[in-house]
C-alpha cells in the first residue's frame, strides 16, 4: 500500500579512498575514490520507512552532484508518494523538464546523474512500502502500469508505448519459471576485481588464482595505456585462465576511431569477447566503424556506463554499433529510463550487460538485470552482469554472489540503503576517514 507524503529529503558527500590502493583504475581515470551522492527521503507516514537512492562518481565533483540534487528537490517536497507512482511518466518528465534546469542538461551530465539519485531513492521508498525487492515489484507489476512508468519521448521511432506494451505481454509466458530458475541459480556475472590497471602483475595473478578458485569463468581487464603493457597484461590473464574461459577488455574511451582498430588488431590473439567504451562514449559513428572492423576478428562492441540517455542508446542500437549493450543504474533516469533502453535492446536483439562496480551499482543493478532476464529478455544467451568486489561491507542489505552468479535479492527496496556509521566515518570532508587523510596531506 503506497503511503505518506515526502517531508524530508537530504543529500550526503560520501566517498571512500580507493585511490590509495589503486581499486577502480583504468586508463582514462588513474585514481579514483569511488564515492556517492546519497540521497534519503522521508514521509509523514507512522511507518518511518525511508528511501534510500545513490549516483556514483569518483571523487571530485560529487560536491557539484548533491547541489543538483538540493537543485531538484523542490520538485519531490510535499508530494505524495501515491501521486508520484500513479503518474510516474509525469513525474519523470517534470524532473527532467524543468524550465531553467534542463538547460544544463537536458537528460545529461550532473543534473541527470542527480535525477538518478532521486529516482532511485524513490523506487527504493516504493519497493520498501510494497515489501518486495525492486526486482520483484517490477515483476509483478502489471505490463500497463511498467510502461505508464516511461517516458518515451524521442524514441518512437524505435520503440512506441504499443510496442513496449507487446514486448511486456510476449514476456508474461513463462515467467513464473525464469522467476524460480533465477532464484535457484541466480544471474550469470563477470569479474573485473582482478585486473585494474593500477595493480602489480604479482597482485594481478594473485587475484587472478583466487577468482579461478572461487568458480569464477569470466573475466575483465583494463586496458588502453600501453600497449606492450596491455600485451604483456593479456598474456598473463589468459595464461591463467585458460583458452576456454571468457576474457573481455575495457579501454575507458581512451582511442581516437582508428587507434581503437589498430590496438584491437593487435590484442585479437587473446580471443576477446568485446572491447568496452573503445572511443569517446559521444561518438556513435565512430563506435560503428569500430564495430565493422573488428567482426572479422570476432571482437565485440560494448558500450553504455558513460552513455547519457536513452536517446543516444536508441542511436547506438540504430547504427549497429555495438553488439553488448551496457546499461547503468546511474547513469541514466533510474529504473524509468532503464525500462525504456532494455525494451529497445530486446526489440533489437541485443544482449544487456549491464555496467556495475563503484558504490553500490553492482547493489542496483542487480534488480535490473534480473527483472530484464524474467520479464522481458527470457535469454541467458550472451549474457552476463559486471561484479567489482569492493565496497560491499557499507551496505544494510549487501549484493550475494554464489557461484559466480548474483543470486536475487530478498530484502524490501532497491538495497541502496547504506550503513549509518560508514556514511558519517566517509562523509566528505568532515568524516573520520577524511578528516585523517586531509591533515594528512597538509603535513
Amino acid at each position: 500500500m503506497v503511503r505518506g507524503r515526502i517531508s524530508r529529503l537530504s543529500v550526503r558527500d560520501v566517498r571512500f579512498p580507493t585511490s590509495l590502493g589503486g581499486h577502480g583504475s583504468d586508463a582514462m581515470h588513474t585514481d579514483p575514490d569511488y564515492s556517492a551522492a546519497y540521497v534519503v527521503i522521508e514521509t509523514d507516514a507512522e511507518d518511518g520507512i525511508k528511501g534510500c537512492g545513490i549516483t556514483f562518481t569518483l571523487g571530485k565533483g560529487t560536491e557539484v552532484v548533491v547541489c543538483a540534487v538540493n537543485a531538484l528537490a523542490h520538485h519531490v517536497l510535499n508530494k505524495d508518494l501515491k501521486d508520484i507512482v500513479g503518474d510516474f511518466r509525469g513525474f519523470y518528465r517534470q524532473l527532467t523538464s524543468d524550465g531553467q534546469l534542463r538547460w544544463i542538461g537536458p537528460e545529461k551530465g550532473v543534473v541527470h546523474l542527480a535525477t538518478a539519485a532521486v529516482l532511485n531513492a524513490v523506487w527504493d521508498l516504493w519497493a520498501k512500502q510494497e515489501g518486495k525487492p525492486v526486482w520483484k515489484l517490477l515483476v509483478d507489476m502489471d505490463p500497463r502500469t511498467l510502461v505508464s512508468c516511461i517516458d518515451f519521448r524521442y524514441i518512437t521511432d524505435v520503440l512506441t508505448e504499443e510496442d513496449a506494451l507487446e514486448l511486456l505481454q510476449k514476456g508474461q509466458v513463462g515467467k513464473k519459471e525464469r522467476e524460480k530458475q533465477m532464484l535457484a541459480q541466480g544471474y550469470p556475472a563477470y569479474t573485473t576485481s582482478c585486473a585494474w590497471l593500477g595493480y602489480s602483475d604479482d597482485t594481478l595473478k594473485q587475484l587472478c588464482a583466487q577468482a579461478l578458485k572461487d568458480g569464477w569463468t569470466r573475466f575483465k581487464v583494463k586496458v588502453g595505456a600501453d600497449l606492450q603493457d596491455d600485451v604483456r597484461r593479456c598474456q598473463i590473464i589468459r595464461d591463467m585462465i585458460g583458452p576456454e574461459k571468457t576474457l573481455m577488455m575495457d579501454a575507458n574511451q581512451r582511442w581516437d576511431v582508428p587507434e581503437a582498430v589498430e590496438w584491437m588488431s593487435k590484442l585479437a590473439k587473446f580471443k576477446p569477447l568485446w572491447i568496452e567504451e573503445p572511443t569517446s562514449p559521444d561518438d556513435i559513428l565512430g563506435h560503428a566503424a569500430i564495430s565493422k572492423a573488428l567482426v572479422p576478428l570476432g571482437i565485440g562492441i560494448a558500450t553504455g556506463e558513460q552513455c547519457h540517455n536513452r536517446v543516444i542508446f536508441k542511436q547506438l542500437l540504430q547504427a549497429k554499433a555495438l553488439q553488448f549493450l551496457q546499461i547503468d543504474s546511474c547513469r541514466l533516469g533510474s529504473v524509468n529510463e532503464n525500462l525504456s533502453v532494455l525494451l529497445m535492446a530486446k526489440k533489437f536483439e541485443i544482449p544487456v550487460c549491464p555496467h556495475a562496480g563503484g558504490v553500490g551499482l553492482c547493489e542496483l543493478v542487480q534488480h535490473l538485470i534480473i527483472f530484464d532476464y524474467i520479464s522481458v529478455s527470457a535469454s541467458l544467451k550472451n549474457r552476463m552482469c559486471e561484479y567489482v568486489d569492493h565496497l560491499h561491507e557499507h551496505f544494510e542489505y549487501p549484493v550475494m554472489i554464489q557461484r559466480a552468479s548474483y543470486m536475487p535479492p530478498k530484502d524490501p527496496g532497491y538495497s541502496t540503503e547504506m550503513k549509518e556509521e560508514s556514511v558519517k566515518k566517509h562523509q566528505y570532508p568532515d568524516g573520520e576517514v577524511w578528516k585523517k587523510l586531509l591533515a594528512a596531506q597538509e603535513n
